[in-house]
């Protein structure tokens, strides 16, 4: 639904990204929207359609910087019509799409296909991640500069890391010609062979081949070396392990041109959740240690890891109702993320902020990938969330816009979520018919 003018009023703004102009970032306020842009914030505004939101929370459109749609050619798990109707529902406006997708996109024709498929989609943003090497298999690059031109926010073999460390330096001296970030699944496969879940004592009692922490923190400390001579923006995909963030955190203090990413599943599970082969709970990288949980929460509050993306991973039941060693790895995210990262700040006793896990969600992303998103700032386009705190809501298969259903989440429930969704001041998601 489009509006030509239309006040939110009474409502609690919270725009991390104001900090950056010396604006405030939290208060109560109205916002104005006309014309699919912001034009106004301020008390007492008048439109010609005024909506009391009664003290919710509106927040920029959050952004997430790793998604996988499956369209092309894995419709059956999702497509990008479900995939954005479920970010929109999550309260995301912009979502980043990996490349494994069939065929891979690793050349142009498949980056036009994937951003006319997203606007014709109508609901949120859909920016493509173009593939590092051709078909995904670490033997040649793929065409960047052409995927670039077509409209790639950043380079990433996804699941399947570059094992060969000098394709990974001409692909970063290639991307940095064009400011694309290089996201790496940070996996050693030597080190890993082919482990399902996480080693330690839960996967020895339950008799699941796993593989060490150290295949990640390893992978991140080459790339980090060759980062460091290249110069290109690396970007840790999904850090799961303590010994990442540290990495992490003292690349930053080098001044690497590093950034990070935590999933909320990598911040609230451990591998005890997958004691009871429950194959949602099987993701890559697999779920660690109660002590790594700590050590990227603290990381995420202190700005070590900049942003939180979902990794959202459909699969359909063919992939998941399989043996745990034989199930695909991955679980949904988008309509989850808001809820999780609620409870987390709330089970935190303040040290994860309101205004930081608004900023992780936004801001935060946006800068990662230099995306035009993750503001309130009047002038900018109205892709914007607002969120009930209070609003509660169990996890369930009918709830979920997803095509796929595959969430160690289902009958959880949860306080807080998106209620409204805009995208360029279009609704896109209007839980409770404010809009209607």
């Amino acid at each position: 639904m489009a509006q030509s003018e239309l006040v939110l009023a009474n409502g609690r703004v919270i725009d991390p990204a104001a900090a950056r102009t010396g604006g405030s970032v939290d208060r109560h306020a109205d916002v104005r929207i006309q014309d699919g842009k912001i034009v106004e914030i301020g008390a007492g505004l008048r439109g010609a359609r005024v909506i009391d939101l009664g003290g919710l929370w509106v927040v920029p459109g959050f952004v997430d910087l790793h998604v996988h749609l499956r369209e092309p050619g894995q419709e059956y798990k999702e497509d990008i019509v479900t995939g954005t109707r479920a970010a929109a529902a999550g309260g995301f406006t912009t979502v980043c799409c990996m490349p494994n997708t069939r065929p891979v996109n690793d050349q142009r024709a498949v980056t036009e296909l994937i951003v006319r498929r997203g606007r014709e989609a109508g609901l949120v943003r859909v920016h493509p991640i173009g593939a590092i090497t051709v078909g995904l298999e670490g033997q040649a690059l793929a065409e960047i500069a052409e995927m670039r031109s077509a409209g790639i926010v950043a380079i990433s073999d996804d699941g399947r890391p570059v094992m060969n460390a000098g394709l990974l330096r001409r692909a970063m001296e290639y991307a940095r010609t064009f400011g694309l970030p290089v996201v790496q699944h940070a996996e050693d496969l030597d080190l890993a062979e082919g482990g399902s879940m996480n080693e330690g004592a839960v996967a020895t009692r339950i008799g699941v081949r796993s593989q060490p922490v150290c295949a990640e923190s390893a992978m991140v400390a080459r790339d980090l070396e060759i980062c460091g001579y290249t110069g290109a923006h690396y970007h840790v995909a999904h850090a799961s392990a303590a010994r990442t963030a540290h990495l992490v955190r003292d690349a930053k203090r080098r001044g690497l041109p590093v950034t990070a990413e935590v999933t909320p599943h990598h911040l609230v599970l451990t591998d005890e959740s997958c004691s009871h082969y429950d194959t949602n709970t099987k993701v890559m990288p697999p779920l660690r240690t109660r002590a790594d949980c700590e050590a990227l929460l603290e990381a995420l509050i202190d700005g070590t890891i900049d942003c939180v993306a979902t990794d959202h991973a459909p699969h359909s039941p063919v992939e998941k109702h399989v043996e745990f060693e034989c199930a695909a790895p991955g679980m949904l995210g988008l309509e989850t993320a808001l809820p999780i990262l609620l409870e987390l700040a709330r089970d935190s006793g303040g040290k994860l902020s309101i205004p930081r896990l608004i900023e992780v969600f936004t801001d935060g992303p946006a800068r990662v990938f230099g995306l035009p998103s993750g503001t309130l700032a009047p002038g900018v386009v109205a892709d914007l969330t607002v969120i009930d705190p209070d609003r509660v809501n169990q996890v369930s298969t009918e709830g979920l816009s997803s095509r796929s259903k595959n969430t160690p989440f289902l009958g959880r429930t949860f306080r807080g979520r998106a209620v409204l969704t805009m995208v360029g001041g279009r609704t896109v998601h209007d839980l409770d018919g404010r809009l209607a």
